[in-house]
């Protein structure tokens, strides 16, 4: 039996509140004081992204991004 409160997203892709799609950045400086990281996505666009949800993050670190905002710290394969 399925709750009839349960939250379900039956979105296929992106996120069902802004469209957007979380992508992978690397980052390339990070500002401790404001918990702000400098990024840059493969394409090279270059953006700041709050990092207080995966901190501590270094210079060369790759982060999937989200509305400006680092949800998780991504493994470098290897």
């Amino acid at each position: 039996m399925t709750d009839p409160l349960a939250i379900v997203c039956d979105h296929e892709h992106g996120c069902i509140t802004c469209g957007d799609e979380a992508m992978a950045m690397r980052v390339v400086r990070v500002d401790e004081a404001r918990a702000l990281a400098l990024c840059e996505a493969e394409g090279g666009e270059r953006s700041s992204v709050e990092i207080g949800l995966v901190d501590p993050v270094t210079p060369g670190d790759r982060v999937l991004v989200h509305a400006g905002t680092a949800l998780q710290l991504l493994e470098l394969a290897g």
